[in-house]
Parts: C-alpha cells; sequence; structure tokens
C-alpha cells in the first residue's frame, strides 16, 4: 500500500507478534512526584512538553531540575511543536535531554539540524493520507497520534488503528492518542506498536497524573 522509503508493508512486531514488554512512555510530566512515580512503576520514558500553549506545558527550568533527580537509566524526551531550533537546542542542553519530540509541522530538513540526539517525528492521524510523507523523515523513531484541528497532542481520543495494519516500518514506532488502561491491550494487538505514549489517559486533571491509572497502565503495557 506505502512503497516508500521508510514503509514497506507491516510493523517490525508484525512477524513474531507482539513485543514482550512494550515500553512505555508517560508524557505531560509537570511535577517531581509524577516523574518519580512513572519512574518506579517502570516506565522507560519520561515526556516534557516546551509548548506553550499546551495544559501539560512545563518550563525549560522546572524540567532541568525534575530531570537532575531521575535515575539516568530513564530516558528523557522533550516535546515541541513549531519552535525555533537554536531554542530546541538551548533546552536540550539546559535540561539534558535524551531524545527529541517533534510533534507540529516541522519538515525533514528541520529534524536534520539535531545530529547529537535521537529523534520522533510525529504524525497525526486522520487517514492513510496522513502516512504520505512518513519515508522523508531522517528520524530515529516515528510516533502515531490523533489528528485533531488545532490541537497538537494530548487530545484524549485514539485514531483508527486498523490505518496502522499490514504497515512495516523500517524503524520503531510509538502509539499516541487516547491511549489508557482500558484500550491498552487492545491498541497494542492492532497497532504492534514498539512504545506506547500516554498522557491524557492516565491524569487525575491535566497535567496532575493519578498514580492508580500508571500502575495500571504500565503493568498492562509491560506485560504484552
Amino acid at each position: 500500500m506505502f512503497a516508500q522509503k521508510g514503509i514497506i508493508s507491516s510493523s517490525p512486531l508484525q512477524a513474531a507478534g507482539l513485543s514482550n514488554g512494550v515500553k512505555v512512555k508517560i508524557c505531560g510530566i509537570t511535577n517531581l512526584a509524577d516523574a518519580l512515580a512513572a519512574q518506579s512503576l517502570g516506565a522507560s520514558a519520561l515526556g516534557f512538553v516546551f509548548y506553550s500553549k499546551s495544559p501539560r506545558y512545563i518550563p525549560p527550568k522546572s524540567a532541568q531540575r525534575i530531570i537532575s533527580q531521575l535515575n539516568k537509566k530513564i530516558k528523557k524526551i522533550g516535546v515541541f511543536v513549531n519552535a525555533d531550533s537554536d531554542l530546541v537546542k538551548k533546552t536540550a542542553r539546559l535540561c539534558g535531554l535524551d531524545m527529541l519530540q517533534f510533534h507540529g509541522d516541522e519538515t525533514p530538513d528541520f529534524c536534520r539540524k539535531f545530529n547529537k540526539y535521537k529523534i520522533i517525528k510525529a504524525f497525526r492521524i486522520k487517514n492513510e493520507d496522513s502516512l504520505k510523507d512518513i519515508g522523508k523523515y531522517p528520524v530515529d523513531y516515528y510516533l502515531f497520534d490523533t489528528f485533531k484541528k488545532d490541537s497538537f497532542g494530548g487530545t484524549g481520543s485514539n485514531f483508527n488503528w486498523d490505518i496502522l495494519k499490514g504497515l512495516k516500518l523500517t524503524k520503531p514506532f510509538f502509539l499516541s492518542g487516547g491511549l489508557n488502561p482500558k484500550n491498552i491491550v487492545s491498541a497494542v494487538q492492532a497497532a504492534r506498536a514498539d512504545w506506547v505514549d500516554a498522557s491524557s489517559g492516565v491524569e487525575a486533571k491535566p497535567g496532575i497524573k493519578d498514580k492508580r491509572l500508571l500502575r495500571d497502565f504500565i503493568d498492562k503495557a509491560r506485560s504484552l
């Protein structure tokens, strides 16, 4: 169906079935307590949103204070939306980020500017056409999120995971968009994701995580 560079026909996990322990990213971290809880429960990565219009926005200095108290093994991911490249680099250095996630309308050329970091490019999925340019991006990971007009993530809604069936990527990918403890198993079974990314689905309110939901989500994902 998609025959361009970067896409073949089914996900890297399709041939072997589900991975043993899908990796978990908990996004929208705004405070140390939530960061430490997610870390202790087994999350592999935490996401810090540096997009001022998001209800989960965190100032870089606040993120740096949290990150300085985390285990070095957990990946610290900065989420940016149509940001200036110099600002991205400055924030990444200040916070000690491991990975950069571009969740806006960034071009392939923009993504080439950050060779010191692992790069995630997010694609907001509306239909199969949403994937037509994916092979043009020189990144380390893809992230698939739900399309919602004038919104860049944190929508609380899922997209049609069947769009990803039969899609083989040459790079690992994150599945995002309305994931929660109730749908995580069916989501991974449908999309065969390498990583799952939760934000609103494990919250008590925007920017504040619910510890019970965090535990249930991480436990279910890591059991797959």
